[in-house]
Order: C-alpha cells, then structure tokens, then sequence
C-alpha cells in the first residue's frame, strides 16, 4: 500500500527552510557590499559587484585578538563544567548517600536563578579576588552558571546505564576511578557531547559577564568587539556583519560536529 504524501508537513518544512535561510542569505550577501551600495539600496536587492573589502576590514583591525580571547573563554569553560560535571553526575547517579542528594539538589536550584539576578555579588567576588578585567573573570562565572544544566543532563544519562555493568565492574576488582574511566566515560559520551556544544554555546555567545567583568581592549571577546564597528554618526553595517559571520563560523563548526549526539543526550533519563 503506497503512502500519501504529506502536503502539510512538506509546506511547513519549506516555510521553516525559509526562515532559517533567510536571514543567513542577507548576513552574507550584506556582508559582502560596499557599504555605500548598502545605504544606497535594498539590502534584498541583487549586488552590483561582490567585494571583501569589510572582511579585509574585520582582519586588519583588532578581531584576532578578541577572537582568541573567545577560543579561550570557551575551550576552558568547557574543560572546567566537563571536569566537575562528570565525577559529580557519577557520584549523584551512584550514591544513595542523602549529603549527596541534597547536595544535588542544592545545586539544581541554580536553575531558577538569572544570571543577571547576580551579577552584583558576582562583581564583588571577581573584584575582591583580583581577577578584574581578565579572562577568569569571564571563564569562571560563565561555568559556574552552566554546572546546573550540565550536571542534570550528565546524571539523567548515567542513572540509565544498567546495575549490572557497575556490578560486574566490582566484581572484576574496579574501584571507582577505573569504574569511572573504563565504564562511564565511554558510555556517556553523547551526554559528554552535549554538555561540551551547550556549554560552548553559551560561553561563546556570552555578553553580560564581558561587559561588567571586563574593561581593556587586551581581554575584550567577539560580543563586545562588535561594538567597534559602531561609530558616533552611524555604524558600517556591511563590516559588522562580516565580522558577525566570522563569529559564526567556529561555533558553528562546533555544533555541525556534536549535533547528533544532542538528541541522545538531552532526552538521556526521561524515558523512564
């Protein structure tokens, strides 16, 4: 028996394809105009002429350094919520202690706290431990307020791997580092997966902990280096939407390579 095809469905998806490439098409069809062809013409309208000029632009001025600036925010951000997130999702999932319990969920109440709920006590800290405008100033608040999210998705993944494996494991002579090592690891790598591309996410498109952390140029991230493309009588527009797209590219790259464990790891624990 043939299916029938589904007209909704397919429409719906084409009006989805749309709105995700629509505005990618103007980010980079803007991006490379002129900027007088810009303001002197509809942005949808065909180019003239395809120029790099703002990329040359975006290069030449101070985009490595904030660049560079972002690939470290976020590489030790990432590194920091993995490190803690794995062994404290394994002990919530293994132990029955209640100090560990409540702990957890001591921690899963950062939760309903906004980050911008804090950012005062947060400055205070940063200021009187001396990290003011640096790169910890960024990194560790930033981790901190992934931990939540990472810890709940790692330990839903981990309460579904079977007694048994653990059992057998001890049975075998493991303690619990090799167990960690040998049994979770391996078997938590999607959950891994999806903490490593939300916590990127999120530390890559960071912007309040940059403003209020942060004041020099030499510790200044992509979000906040977008603003120098703004002048005081208007804003090249062109320039500042290549440099967007640059900003886009690595985060990118980052999410087309974990994606398809993001389903997995996400959903991890609520099927049960």
């Amino acid at each position: 028996m043939k299916s029938r095809p589904n007209w909704l469905a397919g429409l719906f998806s084409l009006a989805w394809l749309v709105l995700v490439l629509g505005p990618l098409v103007y980010l980079i069809t803007v991006s490379l105009r002129t900027r007088t062809e810009y303001l002197g013409k509809s942005a949808w309208s065909v180019p003239e002429a395809l120029t790099l000029d703002n990329y040359k632009t975006v290069l030449t001025g101070g985009f490595g350094q904030y660049l560079l600036n972002n690939v470290i925010v976020t590489a030790a951000t990432v590194a920091i919520v993995v490190l803690i997130t794995v062994p404290c999702a394994y002990a919530v999932a293994r132990s029955n202690a209640r100090f560990v319990q409540r702990g957890f969920t001591l921690l899963l109440i950062g939760l309903a706290i906004p980050a911008q709920a804090t950012i005062i006590p947060v400055y205070l800290l940063i200021t009187r431990m001396h990290l003011y405008d640096t790169l910890a100033a960024i990194i560790l608040p930033t981790a901190a307020f992934a931990l939540p999210v990472a810890t709940l998705v790692m330990t839903n993944s981990l309460r579904e791997v079977p007694r048994e494996l653990y059992e057998a494991q001890a049975i075998d002579g493991a303690g619990p580092f090799r167990v960690l090592v040998s049994l979770v690891l391996p078997l938590a790598r999607p959950a891994i997966m999806t903490v490593v591309v939300y916590t990127a996410l999120n530390a890559w498109n960071g912007f309040l902990f940059p403003l209020v952390l942060t004041q020099s140029e030499s510790s200044r991230v992509l979000t906040l280096g977008l603003w120098d493309f703004q002048g005081q009588f208007g804003t090249n527009v062109p320039a500042l939407l290549a440099a967007v797209t640059l900003s886009v590219l690595p985060i990118f790259a980052v999410y087309l390579f974990g994606r398809r464990f993001l389903l997995s790891g996400l959903t991890a624990g609520f099927g049960k």
